[in-house]
């Protein structure tokens, strides 16, 4: 039987890793961020601990494996994984925060059965995949033959639609779009385009300009 104090030991560990890996996203704006992470890891972490607890309960008056209710939550947490997933035309994001919820999870089982060393170094192998790989990810894909435009922007779809709309004039592959919060009033709009016809910078920029609510527009560029 688990003492109290190794389950409340458990719990906390369960809580410092997922919010570890969840202050990593939270630091991205995803949506599965810093609370979400915590939860699904001390969540799973305490359906480890039910599952061997029930063991130790029935132990030898009905046939029970402590895996089969943890067995579910490898399933549940799909579909939640799912919920971050957003698709914006031929560009699908969220996959990645899908993936570490599902390993934070894997993360809280861990603990919750006292594998501790497996799931810190599980954590700590998470965060340089999100963090350091991604850098070099970046290097290594596409994505560097591509460039950001920022536009500076008041929140109303319109203006976001205005300038995809403009954007669709060109002839430009884009493989991301993203929208981050600037402050209360303004947000940016940032698209990675690949500009197929050469000499089209300063043309789009001064068209994206001329558009109503659009307060600034730049490159970035990667090349």
């Amino acid at each position: 039987m688990i003492g109290a104090i190794q389950v409340l030991f458990r719990l906390i560990l369960a809580t410092i890793l997922g919010g570890i890996v969840g202050f990593e996203r939270e630091r991205h704006e995803k949506a599965a961020g810093f609370r979400t992470h915590i939860l699904v890891c001390i969540g799973s972490c305490l359906i480890m601990l039910t599952s061997m607890h029930m063991f130790d309960v029935y132990k030898g008056t009905a046939a029970l494996d402590p895996a089969r209710i943890a067995a579910g939550v490898v399933t549940g947490i799909g579909f939640l994984g799912a919920g971050t997933i957003i698709r914006f035309g031929a560009t699908v994001r969220g996959l990645t925060t899908a993936a570490s919820l599902w390993a934070i999870a894997g993360v809280g089982l861990a603990v919750g059965s006292g594998f501790y060393w497996a799931a810190v170094i599980t954590s700590a192998i998470i965060l340089i995949c999100l963090y350091l790989l991604t850098k070099v990810e970046a290097k290594i894909s596409r994505k560097s033959a591509y460039d950001t435009l920022m536009v500076e922007s008041k929140p109303d779809i319109m203006n976001l639609q205005n300038v995809k709309n403009l954007l669709s004039n060109y002839n430009t592959q884009m493989h991301d779009f993203q929208i981050s919060k600037l402050d209360n009033q303004n947000v940016v709009y940032s698209f990675d385009l690949k500009l197929l016809t050469p000499g089209q910078y300063d043309i789009i920029i001064e068209d994206v300009m001329k558009l109503e609510g659009i307060k600034s527009a730049r490159w970035e560029r990667h090349r």
